[in-house]
């Protein structure tokens, strides 16, 4: 039974996700609170995805590249990174990175997501040359590379503005930002898991800009480690205030925290259930943002198809040499055909929808799969 207070608060909250009004910070918390059935949570959610997008469910064909795990940062979270000396530690060169490029290419892939350690012997010319070799060479793969904290790197390494940073970054061939290094912007919470890395200003401001120049991004949060309730929703509000201001998110991917191999391997996995409210909470909080994507390598295959009743559309791509999550321990493939990822997509009630790193619908020719080209924008 649900106290009669708790009660109430989620029934205002119903009544304003079913007259299309916006939540609060204390709505937000009524979300999370455990009083509330998850199922009730992901009716409202699933609401509004279907509101949005009806049956559809998108999915893209990609590829991962992360060209060095060397590190200057030690982020408490983080299985992934090395230092120099590590055995572990590797750094691609030109043309292993051109072979990843034409493994793409040659499989299909629209899209390839570059992000990777911040090297401290590597100047700022190896970053952009990864952009500028890759895109002369396959123009036709877009290229979603650098997080926020890799841009402010950058910015470090030449003195350079964002801004500048982003522009040289554009003529070389980049052509949107993933949405990763937001973590939880609140600084109780960021001082503790990656005290030294780029702040909640820096991660604003790069997106700002990018945006300000054309480039559209994604946008991510960390959740199940230090933070609580409030600290994702205060993540949220930050999130959808921006996009209130330069509408230049496409996307936004709750990411769950694995604790293996990290300094933080003393918690445990958020489970399938958090999973699901994060999500549900994520649709129904970022009212302005078009996609949430439900990101198969981290949530395990079913709950990401379960997902898609709890105001996901998107299950990511086939994601071909994912690293960062793998290292912390992710025991899900490494790689999903596009039979398999349609044929999730259809169990769960949805039509499958190919689409690009912009959304736009890709049709496939029949003869020569690797052959494509783009539909008109599909509404959202």
């Amino acid at each position: 039974m649900i106290a009669s207070s708790v009660a109430r608060r989620f029934d205002q909250v119903c009544g304003k996700v079913e007259n299309g009004q916006r939540l609060d910070l204390e709505d937000g918390l009524t979300l999370y609170d455990p009083a509330i059935p998850l199922p009730e949570v992901g009716r409202l959610a699933d609401l509004v995805r279907r509101r949005m997008h009806g049956d559809v469910a998108y999915y893209n064909i990609n590829t991962h590249l992360n060209p060095t795990n060397v590190c200057i940062y030690r982020c408490r979270f983080c299985a992934f990174r090395s230092d120099l000396r590590d055995p572990k530690g590797y750094v691609m060169g030109e043309e292993q990175i051109l072979a990843r490029g034409r493994e793409a290419f040659e499989n299909g892939c629209t899209e390839m997501h570059i992000v990777g350690g911040l090297h401290h012997k590597m100047p700022y010319s190896w970053y952009r040359g990864i952009i500028e070799s890759l895109h002369r060479e396959y123009p036709s793969l877009h290229l979603k590379a650098w997080t926020p904290v890799e841009i402010g790197w950058f910015e470090f390494l030449t003195k350079w503005p964002v801004r500048r940073v982003l522009a040289d970054l554009m003529e070389a061939g980049l052509g949107s930002l993933p949405g990763g290094g937001a973590e939880i912007f609140h600084p109780e919470v960021r001082d503790q898991i990656c005290e030294h890395k780029a702040d909640a200003h820096k991660w604003f401001e790069v997106h700002r800009t990018a945006h300000e120049l054309g480039l559209r991004s994604n946008c991510t949060m960390l959740y199940g480690h230090l933070e609580q309730p409030y600290h994702r929703v205060d993540h949220l509000l930050r999130l959808r205030e921006l996009q209130d201001q330069t509408g230049g998110f496409q996307t936004f991917i709750p990411l769950a925290f694995h604790p293996d191999n990290t300094q933080l391997d003393h918690l445990r996995k958020p489970s399938a259930l958090e999973d699901l409210r994060n999500i549900a909470v994520a649709r129904l909080m970022l009212d302005n943002v078009a996609h949430i994507k439900a990101y198969w390598i981290m949530l395990g295959i079913e709950t990401a198809q379960i997902a898609l009743h709890y105001g996901a559309d998107d299950l990511d791509g086939t994601v071909r040499h994912e690293l960062i999550y793998h290292d912390a321990g992710a025991t899900t493939p490494e790689f999903l055909s596009v039979d398999r990822i349609e044929a999730l997509i259809r169990e769960a009630g949805c039509q499958p929808v190919e689409r690009d790193t912009l959304y736009r619908r890709i049709v496939r020719d029949p003869e020569d799969r690797r052959r494509w080209s783009v539909a008109e924008p599909t509404p959202v």
